[in-house]
């Protein structure tokens, strides 16, 4: 099974792109963040010749989760199952092939010390608590998305200058520590835990793509039945240089069930 995820700042100018990497790359299951797009206004049908079943949570302009399935999709879930947090659009969970998938789009924070980065931190102690009120560490499960953490060093291009800020802060990696104690691995560190790899490159810097300016926030976390199964995880860097990309890539990894 391939499981693939990808942020795509805004799915209706990059369906091409997207499309063009699904028929290269051919996976059983992607997971798509800031769709930005309504339910009713997504392309459906540009996937579903593809073959895929799509399950959806968007809204307009801002955020929005999606799952792509070659196999039939069931138990479809959104949000947090309660109302102590908006239905912002950010949490999908779905069942396939016997394998529990949770997509999430985390917040970004904007600013240490505002209410936004306030927002992401307790965003992230009520995604741990959803993931023990519903999950076991047994089961077959595959937590994926753009996280919004870059958790080591080795993870920002210069971890220096921006420790302490919005995506390397240390309340995030508390929490992130916290989520991963429940029995998940981050499956590419699993394969590649060299520096240089990274998911995301800002378009405010203009030679950040060429320079290799990054951070790697797109992550996939998965249970040890999962983990234990995975052949290997890969970022292609490559879909970064195409024609009207995201400022992320897609990362996607195989695994033997």
């Amino acid at each position: 099974m391939r499981i693939a995820t990808y942020n795509a700042a805004g799915l209706r100018p990059r369906v091409p792109l997207v499309l063009d990497w699904i028929t290269e790359y051919e996976p059983d299951v992607l997971a798509m963040q800031e769709t930005k797009v309504e339910d009713s206004k997504f392309p459906r049908e540009e996937f579903e010749e593809l073959g895929y079943e799509l399950a959806l949570h968007g809204q307009k302009s801002w955020n929005g989760v999606a799952v792509l399935s070659r196999s039939p999709i069931s138990n479809v879930r959104f949000g947090f199952q309660d109302e102590l947090f908006p239905q912002d659009c950010r949490i999908l969970t779905c069942e396939v092939d016997d394998v529990t998938f949770i997509n999430t789009y985390v917040p970004n924070g904007s600013a240490v010390g505002s209410d936004k980065f306030d927002y992401k931190l307790r965003w992230l102690e009520r995604f741990d608590r959803y993931l023990r009120e519903h999950f076991r560490p047994d089961q077959k499960l595959v937590w994926l998305g753009d996280i919004n953490i870059a958790p080591r060093s080795e993870d920002v291009y210069n971890a220096k200058r921006f420790f302490g800020q919005v995506g390397h802060h240390p309340e995030e990696f508390k929490r992130l520590e916290r989520i991963r104690d429940f029995g998940l691995t981050d499956v590419f560190l699993k394969h590649h835990p060299e520096p240089g790899h990274f998911t995301y490159w800002d378009f405010v810097i203009i030679t950040a793509y060429a320079k290799n300016f990054g951070w790697r926030i797109d992550h996939i976390y998965a249970t040890a039945p999962m983990a234990e199964v995975c052949e290997d995880c890969l970022i292609d860097r490559s879909a970064r240089g195409r024609d009207k990309p995201s400022d992320h890539t897609f990362v996607f990894a195989d695994f033997d069930v």
